[in-house]
């Protein structure tokens, strides 16, 4: 009977495939460690991202008080004068200069219509509506009778005013007191630089004029309306 025996110089074939088997073993190792080594078991994917630091936020505190603005004691006149509020509510008494309040001015012309050849003659009332008795000038270097047509100035008693006086006189309530003397318009038309020479005839026909007053700074409410032909 015959064995099958392995030929001389040669390993039987079981030692060859033990052989091959801890070769592939020793393969398999091998890659199981690179793999360990670039990932490792159990790290999340965060691990390997670079934290990021959240940029620190300035706390808010109250600004110190030497940076606050305050109010200074410089902060300017007050809106009304406090001398003139405290004078205007003291009670006038007699004697006073005339207030405002208590003075009215009237321009006064001795007709309403002129004829050819008529000259006007100007005055002015003036009336104390207060209580008290007070003080105003009334002199010709006070007064300021003005004539105008329109947009126009024709005629003022200051244009060529010779030696004008001032005369403070006491105004009693309710009494009114007019010139004493009127002015007579000579219908010609003055300036300062007329006051030596001849002046030109303003227009008639029917022109109509407005005579305004001032007296001491009071001005005449409303104008008188006169016609001249």
């Amino acid at each position: 009977m015959s064995t099958n025996r392995p030929a001389p110089g040669r390993l039987p074939a079981s030692v060859y495939r033990r052989r091959r088997l801890m070769v592939l073993l020793g393969l398999v190792a091998v890659v199981v460690a690179v793999v360990l080594v670039f990932v490792r078991p159990g790290a999340s994917q965060g691990d390997d991202v670079a934290t990021t630091t959240p940029p620190t936020v300035p706390s808010t505190s109250a600004p110190d008080a030497t940076d606050v603005p305050t109010a200074t004691d410089d902060a300017g006149p007050p809106a009304t004068d406090e001398a003139d509020a405290a004078e205007a509510a003291e009670p006038a008494t007699d004697g006073d200069p005339c207030r405002a309040e208590q003075i009215t001015v009237e321009a006064v012309t001795d007709q309403a219509v002129y004829a050819a050849g008529e000259q006007p003659k100007l005055s002015v009332t003036i009336t104390n509506t207060g209580s008290n008795v007070c003080v105003l000038n009334v002199g010709t270097a006070a007064q300021v009778f003005t004539i105008t047509s329109g947009a126009d100035t024709y005629w003022s008693s200051t244009h060529c005013q010779v030696d004008p006086v001032d005369a403070e006189v006491s105004i009693e309530p309710g009494t009114p007191v007019s010139s004493s003397e009127p002015i007579t318009w000579d219908r010609t038309r003055s300036s300062a630089d007329t006051c030596g020479g001849e002046r030109a005839t303003v227009p008639a026909a029917g022109a109509s004029y407005h005579l305004s007053v001032t007296v001491d700074g009071f001005e005449s409410a409303t104008s008188k309306q006169f016609l001249v032909y």
